[in-house]
Formats: C-alpha cells, sequence, structure tokens
C-alpha cells in the first residue's frame, strides 16, 4: 500500500477526526484525484462517503454526489456543514426562496459537494446550470439503484448513464455496500465507466450474530428478546406499514420505548422519530425498508426482522446497521414460510413481468437462506461471490447449535446437483401421484415461480422439493 501522501491526513484529522483511512478508502480517494473512474463496494460501515467528500476538500471545483433520499441528503449534508465543510442539497423539501437562495451560491462557487437526486439532476435546465458550475466529480451513491437486478431498483436512476456525454472529461465514482456480481457487472455497463479501478471489500462483518428462529407468537418472542436487554438499542423491520405500527404501539404498552417509521408518516414525523432514535430517546424504532439508508448510528446493537425481506440484498444491507462501531451486534430473523406467500402477492401485483421474475427468484434466494442449516455466514458470503474460509463462524445458530442435514437441506443438495447435469430418478424421491400434483401447479404458476407452486400445493413439499422438480423437468426439456 502507497504511504499516505501528507496533504490528506491533515483533511482527514481536522474535517473528520480520523487519523488513518479504514480499508480501500486511500486507494480509492488517490485514483478519484488521479482523475480516474472508480468503483466502490463497502460494506454498511465501510466508510463510503469519505471517499467522495475527502476528494472534494483536496481538489478546487465542485462535487455533485446523486442520492435517491432526501433524509439520507439532509442528514449527510447536516453533518458536513457542522465539520465546516460547505455542502448543500436541493430537492423538492425547499421552498422556492431557499431554492433560488442555493443556486446562487452554487452559480459564486460557494460550495464544494452538491446532493441531488437523479429526477432532478437529468432536467435540461439544470443540466445546462451544471456545465457551468466547475464539476469535478460525480458520485453515485447507493448505485445498486441503477441495477434492474438490484434489491432496490429505481427507473429514475437508469437515466444517470446520459451524463457521461454531457461531462466527458469529468471522473465518475460509483458506491454501494451490498451488489452481486451481475448488479456489479450491470452498474459499471450502465454509467458507462471507463476503465474503472473497481475496489470490493470483503462482505464478512465478524462482529454481527445471524440468528433464525420459527416464527410462532412473533410479538412475545420479539418482546422476550428485548426485555433481555433493557439498556440496548435496535431496529425491528416489518413487512407493512400498519405491522410498523401495531409493533411499535404493543412495544409502548409494554414499557418499551418505540417509535414507527415509514413511508406513510408526514416528513416532520419521519425526522423527529429518527432524531429520537439517534439520540437515544427511544430505544427501538420499528420499520419498514423506508428507514436506514444513511443512518450514522453506531451503537445499533439489534436488527430484528419480524417478517421475511424481500430479498437477501436487503437483508444484508439491513443487518449491515447493526455494529457499525466494530462491538457485537445481532441480527435475528423471526421466520414463516407462510410470510413467503404474502410476499408472493405483492410480487403478482407487480405490472412488468420481468420485475415478477427477478423478484421472485430474489424470494426464492431468501427462503433457502431461511431454511438452510448450513452456517448463515457462509451462505450470506456466498451470495455475494465470496467464499468464507473458515468451517463455519461458529456464531449463528447453525454453527452453535448444528441441527445437522435436515431434509430442505438435502434436497438444496439434489438440485444443485441436477443443476450441474447429474441424472437422478424422480420417482425414488417422488411417487407418481405427487409428480402429477406438482407438474399441475407449476403449470399454473409457471415454471419460474416455485413460490407461487407451494402457495398452491400448501407446505406437504418443501421447497427443496419443488426445485428438484423443476431441475429435473428442464434437464428432460
Amino acid at each position: 500500500m502507497k504511504s499516505t501522501a501528507p496533504e490528506l491526513l491533515p483533511l482527514l484529522k481536522q474535517y473528520f477526526g480520523f487519523t488513518s483511512f479504514r480499508p480501500l478508502q486511500e486507494e480509492i480517494i488517490r485514483d478519484s484525484l488521479a482523475g480516474k473512474d472508480t468503483f466502490a463496494l463497502l460494506p454498511t460501515g465501510g466508510g463510503k462517503s469519505l471517499c467522495f467528500q475527502l476528494p472534494a476538500l483536496a481538489r478546487d471545483g465542485l462535487t455533485v454526489v446523486v442520492s435517491p433520499l432526501i433524509a439520507l441528503m439532509k442528514d449527510q449534508v447536516d453533518a458536513l456543514q457542522a465539520s465546516g465543510i460547505a455542502a448543500t442539497f436541493l430537492n423538492s423539501s425547499l421552498t422556492q426562496d431557499e431554492s433560488r437562495k442555493r443556486l446562487r451560491g452554487l452559480h459564486n462557487g460557494e460550495f464544494k459537494l452538491l446532493y441531488v437526486a437523479p429526477e432532478r439532476l437529468m432536467l435540461s435546465g439544470f443540466l445546462s446550470d451544471l456545465q457551468k458550475w466547475n464539476v469535478q466529480l460525480i458520485a453515485i451513491d447507493e448505485a445498486h439503484c441503477i441495477s434492474e437486478w438490484g434489491h432496490d431498483f429505481r427507473p429514475e436512476y437508469r437515466q444517470i448513464s446520459q451524463l457521461r456525454k454531457y461531462f466527458p472529461n469529468v471522473p465518475f465514482m460509483a458506491l454501494t455496500a451490498t451488489a452481486t456480481g451481475r448488479v456489479r457487472e450491470d452498474i459499471v455497463n450502465h454509467l458507462q465507466l471507463r476503465e474503472p479501478k473497481c475496489y470490493v471489500a470483503s462482505f464478512n462483518r465478524p462482529n454481527l450474530t445471524y440468528r433464525v428462529i420459527a416464527k410462532n407468537k412473533p410479538f412475545d418472542q420479539l418482546f422476550e428478546f428485548l426485555r433481555a436487554r433493557p439498556k440496548e438499542s435496535g431496529i425491528v423491520y416489518c413487512l407493512s406499514r400498519k405491522g410498523a405500527e401495531n409493533v411499535a404501539d404493543r412495544l409502548n404498552e409494554n414499557g418499551i420505548k418505540a417509535k414507527p417509521y415509514h413511508a406513510g408518516l408526514t416528513p416532520t414525523e419521519r425526522s423527529s422519530h429518527q432524531e429520537l432514535f439517534l439520540r437515544d430517546d427511544v430505544r427501538v424504532v420499528c420499520a419498514t425498508i423506508a428507514f436506514g439508508m444513511g443512518i450514522n448510528k453506531p451503537n445499533v446493537r439489534f436488527v430484528i426482522h419480524y417478517d421475511l425481506p424481500k430479498n437477501i440484498e436487503g437483508y444484508y444491507q439491513e443487518t449491515g446497521r447493526a455494529g457499525r462501531d466494530g462491538l457485537p451486534g445481532e441480527c435475528i430473523l423471526i421466520f414463516s414460510p407462510g410470510d413467503a406467500v404474502k410476499q408472493t402477492m405483492f410480487i403478482d401485483d407487480k405490472p412488468n413481468a420481468q420485475e415478477q421474475q427477478i423478484a421472485r427468484e430474489q424470494l426464492q434466494q431468501m427462503v433457502h437462506y431461511a431454511e438452510s442449516a448450513n452456517c448463515r455466514r457462509t451462505e450470506l458470503l456466498a451470495y455475494f461471490g465470496e467464499e468464507f474460509s473458515a468451517d463455519g463462524c461458529g456464531a449463528c445458530d447453525n454453527c452453535l447449535s448444528p441441527r445437522g442435514l435436515t431434509v430442505g437441506t438435502i434436497y438444496g443438495h439434489l438440485g444443485t446437483a441436477i443443476e450441474a447435469g447429474e441424472v437422478i430418478d424422480l420417482a425414488q424421491l417422488i411417487n407418481t401421484e405427487a409428480q402429477a400434483e406438482i407438474a399441475t401447479a407449476f403449470k399454473r404458476t409457471g415454471w419460474g415461480n416455485i413460490v407461487g407452486a407451494r402457495e398452491l400445493l400448501g407446505e406437504k413439499y418443501d421447497y427443496g422439493l419443488l426445485r428438484i422438480f423443476r431441475a429435473a423437468a428442464n434437464v428432460k426439456k
């Protein structure tokens, strides 16, 4: 590793209070300052924001940060301004007078960083202004939003690819905390990054433990967990707004200070509840997926998923909000196969057939993780293409209390073998009557929809068994 240039360390200390860089930060910053396109995949808490904030201080001109959420922009700009850094944002939360004032400041070169949503960024009038503001770097934060295969795809992010023709000589930086190999490739290609230097940190968070528990009176399970940790704070993720409200209400009724957080609250309510949580005035936030992106609270000791997440990327990112201070954090998933049925109903409402297919595949992978008897950490890292070298992590439920090979795990191995070309006699696993019943279900739902077929068939057939049947049927075709 190159030695740290003296001009960077004083800036790092003066504005951010650090005396050294976290892994990969210095390399990313140096490449950006050298005018190179960069792709950075750093886990939650890995210090992504510093990778574009510090170069903004080390060079003249403006750094433009594309950000997906109003709350995220405000939090980061507030923190930068508190550190004496000239930063601002432009979004729909501002009055016309305030927007005009900030635009004047941008025209006068008063700011080092500008946070903006992709919708505003691509307006023709705004692009014309942007070309006058001496832009030196364009950073696309939460870059997984650009990929249709990402867990939080946003169509408006796809427009960003047009920026290259307006700023042919400006370096781009794409940043995310979670992306599979397919999503990474999609981001690089769609943004037209030029020979980018790609930095991918390990997905392993060794201070986190992972557990999946069978759902049985879930509020009682949650309450017992919280009662055993009276001084700790954390996040409870719920599938719906109503669920988040109900869980928060019941916790308060039982003496645990909690607030809901979801998109149905007013901006003032969301901001207030978030602030109470950050100041430790409430112990628990009961939230939908609307909460958490960019939340800088280091002492979150637990993240509990009260309902099944839609996909592993979202689950990983949400669990990553625990233990950002490096101290132990607990990640609990309260799981019932019935939750997959609820998720399928949402998938069926999607108007786009390709989006439905992607969502079903992601849900199947999430269900596989929840039902697996293998090491949770190994499963998570493998999903992102990273091999965990140890023989089990010793810090998840399956490693601490091994269940042996469950039927579901055996079916999973057999399905993998068939997909790899092994020939297996289905008659030894599934009788003729059952094969006909399963085939009928797949014909009704489509062969790509294992969750839908399981919903039709009920719980007498394991997901792994359905995967075996589908794999064998594809081989015959």
